[in-house]
């Protein structure tokens, strides 16, 4: 990648210990897409004393220690690394490649219970809805909370509302859209996100040393499969298309 593209970063300061990074440009889906590429980037080039790098959707917060560095070093080291650092290679230090993920749903009215009025908020029949679903390719945007994936990429004629009140009670595993964007339910808990879905296999599995097996920048499609066909699936961890035996 290189920073032609995306223009100049905004970098801001965010309380003491902390900078916020911004790419300012007119499409939405090249500010996503350089957050990502960005936070890449600036990994594979961290400076002393940055402590973490949190992806947002549209923004990078850089957190640092004030004993190990300066709110100044690190403002400039964002700036370098964006305008003049290379793009990181793949191996040792580098950045992770993109990886794919082709994930099972069962679309139904059990599993996903908001199909039906996503269906009619589309003017479409929920098999419709499904194959939407299913001919978009998502790319994860961010890990939201509980490291659920967000992911952006649904092609639908226009954005899907969210839910007027929320649920409660989402079981684990349940694929969830809302505007372009959808979402996978890692634990049980509230949404207003729209379930359509459900995937057998297990999201987040927080006894691995490596809780999940994505990233931001991975690409994701969904394969409707029925409850039979989801049943019958040897559904574990979720793995990648390339680390598949």
């Amino acid at each position: 990648m290189t920073t032609a593209p995306y223009g100049a970063v905004t970098v801001e300061p965010f309380g003491d210990s902390a900078v916020m990074v911004t790419i300012p440009h007119p499409e939405q889906t090249i500010r996503r897409a350089a957050i990502v590429a960005f936070r890449d980037r600036f990994l594979a080039h961290r400076p002393p004393g940055v402590l973490d790098v949190v992806s947002g959707l549209e923004s990078l917060l850089v957190e640092f220690d004030p004993l190990r560095t300066a709110l100044p070093h690190v403002e400039y080291a964002a700036r370098l690394v964006a305008e003049w650092a290379p793009a990181p290679t793949t191996g040792a230090g580098g950045a992770r490649e993109a990886r794919t993920f082709e994930i099972p749903v069962v679309f139904d009215d059990e599993a996903g219970p908001d199909l039906a009025s996503v269906a009619r908020e589309l003017d479409r029949s929920p098999a419709g809805v499904v194959e939407a679903i299913a001919d978009s390719t998502f790319t994860i945007s961010l890990l939201g909370a509980a490291m659920a994936p967000m992911m952006d990429g649904l092609k639908v004629p226009r954005p899907v509302r969210r839910r007027a009140e929320p649920r409660t009670d989402v079981v684990p595993g349940s694929v969830m859209i809302a505007g372009t964007n959808a979402i996978i339910q890692p634990f049980p808990g509230p949404t207003g996100w729209r379930v359509v879905g459900r995937t057998p296999h297990t999201i987040v599995d927080i006894t691995r040393p490596e809780p999940v097996s994505f990233a931001p920048g991975d690409v994701v499609r969904f394969l409707p499969v029925s409850r039979a066909e989801a049943d019958g699936l040897d559904a574990g961890f979720l793995l990648p298309v390339e680390d598949r035996a």
